[in-house]
């Protein structure tokens, strides 16, 4: 199945690594390969988690206060969101 990042979920996740890097060197590589495991579970999955509406689906990350947001649409996963946990939670839905 293909995956495709929203570029601005590709954004968020720069942006997180960009700030966990400056916080504590080598925090940052932790948030990425926490993400990209997530991300290879979604690709294994895919319908593993719930909906949240709309066709949306989110999962947890391990060890950071994030969560990524997807839709599976015939042979794609589309990420939507790598959303902190504490943000406005409906800021990524214009994205849909």
């Amino acid at each position: 199945m293909k995956l495709r990042f929203h570029p601005e979920a590709a954004l968020e996740l720069e942006e997180a690594i960009f700030y966990y890097e400056h916080r504590q060197i080598g925090l940052g590589k932790q948030l990425n390969q926490e993400i990209k495991s997530t991300v290879q579970l979604i690709k294994a999955h895919p319908k593993a988690w719930s909906i949240i509406g709309n066709n949306i689906r989110r999962t947890l990350v391990r060890r950071f206060p994030y969560g990524v947001l997807y839709s599976v649409e015939k042979d794609e996963i589309h990420i939507l969101a790598i959303m902190h946990l504490n943000r406005e939670p409906n800021y990524w839905k214009d994205r849909v």
